[in-house]
């Protein structure tokens, strides 16, 4: 029976381009869903961008645009990452596409209908400088429970608690600095700690298969109390107050979804869109027992995909997932954490750039990776002889010892008999096919890898003992050599069936070479008899070490951009001080008619009075643009007569002396909290 199945990785978060972990946990769940396709299954596999979140309004306000801009503008970029690592979504989607507003607007009035929605004042940071409530992430202090340092707000990345912002110890806001204060505001949440729901998740995540037995022993901490009562599960805020990019709360205005209550919702939302694409029924299939819900995580959000995911989906009544694989971080060098600055982090596209095949990377990882919540890592040296041991010298070696002997001397074509040895070994290559594939299918591909290389081994002493090389210079020995040259070719056929999950580029290449049709693994069950072969070009070349080691080397310091002046004669500290620099809000901004460089700025000084100051920034800046802002002015600059009116100061704002080289004004903006009138010392 064709298994149906619905595949997602998680989300990434639309602030920044794919990092190599993305790169790992896509390469692990687009192998399975690879493996899947080939065995005749119905594979659906999507992911989206986590799109919402105070991250993204912030990040968008500082770029200069709309968040729905800066996301799109981070979503424009996704393609080269998984199309060069060849990563076979079915779909990409955004969650702030018109699907996730509608289904997480539905999810919560189910849960509301089930009352499982509570509303209560509580006490939040809020940032004085900033005017904002602050998001979990955007607080950090030391950790209540291990006292570690700059943890954030929600959990620690050391001891791995999980606690509220509240209770960590001094707590400074990441975005002024400033110690929050605590401020009333009424929120939302979903009441996890309700009898229904810990009776749910105590059953679900009990349900043999579900989950890996490390992730369960974990989440049995979360549901246990201490002595005093204290811990267990406990009720999940679910809103944020404006100012918020995200999906308003159905009759709240003013609130908002926290970001991971639509987040997850994602991977029904881009379901909903790829089956909006194709004409599939969505709320049909999702129906249908026969679906298999299977979500790839990394091991940092294990709590919000194994509680608050499958109770909201349950309580919502909607499928739960029926596994949610777990899997851990990308080290390097023995365990170090990835830093670009440190010369120890592998991006994705300077790999690509460097002209690295990308399946090395996808089989490299693939050996690492087991059904285990285990790190891996990268090893530079180990990543070479891996490479050049398994895929070059086992497997490729397989088909260039035999594939041009076929064509001169054959014609290309295949031996129908093989011989009683070569026949002996290649039965003994497709005894292996059921093990190989429930090892892909229990996600222990570097068993399935180790496995399949050592099948490679075998041939390749066949190879050995038989010589075709030899047996090409003696006479009376056409057919032996006809006969080793095709175990050879259809022995390298079934090892490409093995591998099409990790290297499905070179797959394709062998089919083409072969002249067969897409691999499936039931092809290993059949031989490809008297067949007719193509061309051998070769397939794969060796590692080079030195390509390897420009991968990690430190990014070079910064150069100095043309146009830059040199420092200006040394002042004394009374020289400085004899300019008045002022904080001003910019009041009105508007263009000068007769002027193609200047803009009239209205400013307030704090001194009970507007100033008219003329500034050449019309090349940088749109009057709207100003309007409101903050800057730094000259505030005891004479006065200065000009052409369009009097200039009562002047704006600072930073730029080269070369315009051309490095064109661009940029106008000062103090940080929040500064007001008009502040000396700037």
């Amino acid at each position: 029976m064709t298994r149906k199945l619905f595949v997602t990785t998680a989300l990434p978060y639309a602030n920044a381009n794919f990092h190599i972990g993305h790169i790992m946990e896509y390469t692990q769940a687009d192998v399975w869903v690879r493996f899947q396709r080939m065995m005749g299954q119905e594979v659906h596999f999507v992911c989206a961008d986590d799109a919402h979140g105070a991250p993204i309004m912030i990040a968008a306000e500082k770029a200069g645009k709309t968040p729905q801009q800066f996301v799109a503008d981070i979503a424009s970029g996704r393609k080269p990452y998984l199309d060069g690592f060849h990563i076979s979504f079915d779909n990409w989607h955004s969650t702030d596409g018109a699907e996730n507003h509608e289904l997480s607007k539905d999810v919560y009035r189910a849960l509301r209908r089930q009352e499982l929605i509570d509303v209560k004042s509580i006490e939040q940071f809020f940032d004085p400088e900033k005017s904002m409530f602050l998001p979990d992430r955007f607080i950090k202090g030391e950790c209540p429970k291990c006292g570690a340092k700059d943890q954030y707000g929600d959990s620690c990345e050391v001891c791995g608690a999980v606690y509220s912002p509240t209770e960590l110890t001094h707590p400074y806001s990441v975005l002024t600095g400033a110690t929050p204060v605590l401020k009333s505001s009424e929120h939302y949440f979903f009441k996890l700690s309700d009898p229904r729901c810990i009776a749910f998740l105590e059953e679900w995540t009990q349900t043999p298969g579900r989950l890996q037995g490390e992730v369960f022993n974990k989440i049995k901490e979360w549901f246990t109390k201490d002595e005093e009562g204290k811990g267990g599960l406990g009720d999940w805020d679910i809103s944020r107050d404006a100012p918020y990019f995200g999906i308003e709360i159905p009759d709240a205005p003013g609130k908002y979804f926290y970001v991971w209550l639509d987040a997850p919702i994602g991977y029904l939302a881009s379901l909903k869109n790829y089956f909006g694409k194709t004409g599939r029924d969505f709320d049909a299939f999702m129906a249908d027992e026969a679906v298999e819900q299977v979500h790839f995580i990394g091991k940092d959000i294990t709590y919000f995909h194994t509680l608050f995911w499958p109770a909201m989906l349950h309580f919502s009544g909607r499928k739960t997932p029926d596994h949610v694989f777990v899997h851990g971080f990308m080290t390097v060098n023995g365990g170090e954490k990835m830093s670009k600055s440190r010369g120890t982090g592998l991006d994705p596209m300077k790999y690509l750039g460097l002209g690295l095949n990308a399946e090395w990377l996808r089989y490299y990882i693939s050996a690492k990776l087991n059904s285990r919540v285990e790190d891996i890592d990268f090893n530079p040296e180990d990543f070479v002889a891996r490479i050049n041991s398994d895929l070059v010298g086992k497997y490729i070696n397989i088909a260039s010892r035999a594939a041009g002997f076929l064509t001169k001397r054959f014609g290309g074509h295949l031996s129908a008999d093989l011989g009683v040895e070569g026949r002996a070994l290649l039965d003994g290559l497709r005894a292996h096919a059921a093990t190989i594939g429930e090892l892909y299918e229990e996600r222990e591909f570097g068993k399935a890898l180790r496995e399949t290389m050592l099948l490679a081994d075998r041939v390749n002493e066949f190879v050995d003992q038989n010589k075709p090389w030899d047996l090409a210079k003696q006479e009376g020995q056409e057919a032996v050599l006809h006969d080793v040259c095709s175990v050879c070719i259809e022995a390298f056929r079934l090892l490409t069936i093995y591998l099409k999950p990790v290297l499905p580029a070179l797959a394709t290449k062998v089919e083409a070479f072969l002249r067969v049709e897409p691999l499936q693994f039931a092809d290993a069950a059949r031989a490809l008899g008297a067949h007719q072969i193509g061309t051998y070009e070769h397939l794969m070349q060796r590692v080079d070490m030195k390509v390897v080691e420009a991968l990690f080397e430190a990014p070079p310091p910064p150069k100095v951009v043309p146009g830059g002046e040199d420092i200006a004669p040394e002042i004394k500290i009374d020289d400085f001080s004899k300019v008045d620099l002022r904080i001003a809000k910019i009041v009105k901004a508007e263009t000068v008619e007769g002027s193609d460089k200047l803009l009239r700025l209205t400013l307030d000084a704090g001194e009970g009075r507007l100033r008219n100051v003329f500034s050449g920034i019309k090349s940088a800046y749109k009057p709207e643009q100003l309007e409101g802002k903050l800057t730094v002015m000259v505030a005891n600059l004479a006065p200065r007569k000009m052409k369009f009116g009097i200039s009562e100061g002047m704006v600072l704002a930073a730029s080269h002396a070369d315009e051309k080289a490095t064109p661009g004004i940029f106008v000062l903006e103090p940080f929040p909290g500064a007001q008009p009138g502040m000396r700037v010392r």
